[in-house]
C-alpha cells in the first residue's frame, strides 16, 4: 500500500497558489487514475485507487502546511505504511518553475510542511519537489508562495502536473530516475 500526499493549505483563498502545487498535482493524479471521490478522514481529504497494481491512498491534509505531519502520521500509523511507500509532492522555491526532482529521504530545505512531516513520521519518505522559482529576496517569500501563478507559469505547472499524473506509476514501481526523465523529456524543462 502507498500513501500519496499533496501538500497545500485548505481554504478558497489558497486555491491555485504556489504553495498549493502539491494539492494541484494530487488532484490530477486522482482524476487521471479514476480514484474514488474525496472524503474527509484524519484531518484530510482522502481518495483511494490503484496505480501499477498497488492500492494507493491519496491525501490532502487540511491542517495547514506547518501541521501537515499530524494528519499524515495518522494514515501511516493506522495503515502501517512503510515510510519508503510514502510519496509527498510539494512546492520548491529553489527549483525553477516546473522543474521536478525526486529524492528518498534527505533534509527539508526549510519547508514548513516537510518539517512537520519529518517530526511526525521521520525523513525516509519519497519527496517530489515541484519548482515554483524564488522571488529573489527572502523577505518576499511568504507573500510569494501564497500568491497565484501568472498565466505563463500556470501553463507550465499544468503541463508538469499532467506529466506527474501520467508517469506516477514509475514512482510506485520505485523507478525514480525514469520518472524524472519522462517528465523532463515531455515538458522540456531542465
Amino acid at each position: 500500500m502507498f500513501l500519496l500526499v499533496g501538500l497545500g493549505n485548505p481554504g478558497n483563498e489558497y486555491v491555485d497558489t504556489r504553495h498549493n502545487v502539491g494539492f494541484m498535482a494530487l488532484d490530477n493524479i486522482v482524476e487521471r487514475h479514476n480514484f474514488s471521490s474525496y472524503n474527509k478522514k484524519y484531518d484530510a481529504f482522502v481518495a483511494t485507487g490503484n496505480i501499477a497494481g498497488e492500492k494507493v491512498i491519496a491525501v490532502k491534509p487540511q491542517t495547514f502546511m506547518n501541521k501537515s505531519g499530524i494528519s499524515i502520521a495518522k494514515f501511516v500509523n493506522f495503515y502501517k505504511i512503510p515510510l519508503q511507500n510514502v510519496i509527498v509532492i510539494y512546492d520548491e522555491l529553489d527549483l525553477s518553475t516546473g522543474k521536478v526532482r525526486v529524492k528518498l529521504g534527505g533534509g527539508n530545505g526549510g519547508h514548513n510542511g516537510l518539517k512537520s512531516i519529518d517530526s511526525n513520521i521521520g525523513k525516509e519518505y519519497i519527496k517530489v519537489r515541484v519548482g515554483i522559482s524564488h522571488p529573489g529576496d527572502k523577505d518576499k517569500v511568504s507573500g510569494y508562495v501564497l500568491s497565484k501563478f501568472n498565466t505563463d507559469e500556470r501553463i507550465i505547472i499544468d503541463s508538469v502536473n499532467e506529466q506527474i499524473a501520467t508517469h506516477i506509476e514509475l514512482l510506485i514501481q520505485k523507478n525514480q530516475n525514469e520518472f524524472m526523465n519522462k517528465i523532463s523529456l515531455n515538458t522540456n524543462i531542465d
